[in-house]
């Protein structure tokens, strides 16, 4: 029996290890379990968020969505993307093998600082979507000067 936080903490660890170490070496591992596999890229895209100062700025891997299929709402501090890959087999076409699932995912964030919506860029190339989200100027970082 554990007696500590501390050793459960560890026996937690040890267990994503294993998890990890399992659907790398055997990748129709996660598929064969009934529950799901423990990776925030199984409910939609990855992405990276950078903040540069004045503005923040998002990354999403989105192969094969059109720019027409996303959607992009920010309000305040909070951000939702969401969309769908559609088919891409032609009509009247048998699929022997589909790997890219036609699915749509829905992703919220809450950002580290408020956005001025008014000034939000999004483009879309190569599959990544870029957002340039400009914080609000009560949220930009200032330089204090001391005396």
């Amino acid at each position: 029996m554990w007696t500590r936080l501390s050793d459960l903490d560890r026996m937690i660890h040890a267990m994503d290890l294993f998890q990890n170490r399992m659907n790398r070496l055997h990748p129709e591992y996660a598929r064969l379990r009934a529950v799901p596999a423990w990776d925030i890229a199984q409910g939609g895209p990855k992405t990276n968020l950078c903040d540069a100062g004045d503005h923040l700025e998002m990354r999403v891997e989105v192969p094969g969505v059109a720019k027409d299929d996303l959607s992009v709402k920010v309000q305040g501090n909070y951000l939702e993307i969401s969309g769908s890959r559609k088919s891409d087999a032609p009509e009247g076409y048998t699929a022997h093998r589909v790997e890219r699932a036609v699915k749509t995912f829905t992703r919220s964030f809450t950002l580290p600082a408020d956005v001025d919506t008014g000034k939000v860029e999004a483009q879309m190339a190569n599959g990544l979507l870029t957002l340039t989200l400009p914080k609000l100027e009560a949220a930009k970082p200032k330089q204090i000067t001391i005396s």
